[in-house]
């Protein structure tokens, strides 16, 4: 299997292994690895964001909580892949229209269910609106949030979410804006993925002055891949997927990261 890493041009693969080795390690996935087919499975191309700390740059390398899972996904399937860092939309776009195309990590909504073929969880996220710790907020659900000016930012899905259902949206360009929108009392509250929110804040010290004030939605992340990519890829994914579930691999991979602090 041969992987990539891009980010905006494409680096070389992983090194060779040798030929004997080799011959040993594909004998054995043929006996051992449930995952593997006997047909070849085309490659794929695995396009992402940067988002802490699911996707994001660790000495050099492109890791994080769902990053490791897909890889290893990977690793057991015996795909050749290449993983592509864009921006959201672009990553997104990719992999709406194109064959053998995956995004990582999407959020499964009811809007998206038949854009994609799926392959999940590879996470659960809680979608949570924020506030400044100085106000008074009385909110019991997300109706109660219409009378606020909500940030959210260009191409997440709770800005589509949020925008197609009437409320009063503040779209940001990037998500790292809206934490200093609250401060500067441009937004009223602020829907994010509740443990990216954290670490946002952590980064700009604004811990205890941005609160959480309510969750209004828990959501599936997943591998979303193409229509066009084939049937026989996905169930091998899912396989891999289930394997690691049940072995306690994705629980592993949780914990590698369950202390994570962002660089000061």
């Amino acid at each position: 299997m041969t992987q990539r890493l891009t980010i905006g041009k494409w680096i070389g693969p992983a090194g060779p292994v040798g030929r004997w080795g080799a011959a040993i390690a594909l004998a054995a996935s043929l006996l051992l690895s449930p995952t593997l087919r006997a047909e070849a499975l085309p490659p794929l191309t695995l396009t992402t964001e940067s988002y802490p700390p699911n996707q994001m740059m660790i000495n050099g390398q492109l890791a994080g909580v769902v990053t490791d899972k897909v890889r290893e996904m990977m690793a057991r399937t015996h795909i050749d892949y290449r993983i592509v860092v864009l921006p959201w939309l672009r990553a997104y776009s990719l992999a709406q229209t194109q064959a053998n195309y995956c995004v990582f990590n999407t959020a499964h909504t009811p809007d998206r269910d038949k854009l994609f073929k799926w392959v999940e969880p590879t996470t659960y996220a809680d979608w949570t609106l924020f506030g400044l710790a100085s106000r008074k907020f009385d909110i019991d659900n997300l109706e109660d949030a219409r009378r606020y000016v909500i940030g959210t930012y260009n191409g997440d899905i709770r800005d589509s979410y949020l925008k197609e259902r009437g409320f009063i949206v503040d779209t940001a360009i990037e998500e790292s804006a809206n934490p200093r929108k609250l401060v500067a009392q441009r937004i009223d509250l602020w829907a994010a993925n509740r443990l990216v929110a954290a670490d946002l804040l952590r980064k700009a010290g604004l811990t205890k002055q941005v609160v959480p004030v309510h969750t209004f939605f828990r959501v599936t992340g997943g591998l979303a891949c193409s229509l066009a990519t084939p049937d026989a890829t996905i169930t091998s994914l899912r396989q891999a997927l289930a394997s690691m579930v049940n072995d306690g691999t994705t629980a592993k991979i949780e914990q590698r990261y369950a202390n994570w602090q962002p660089d000061p």
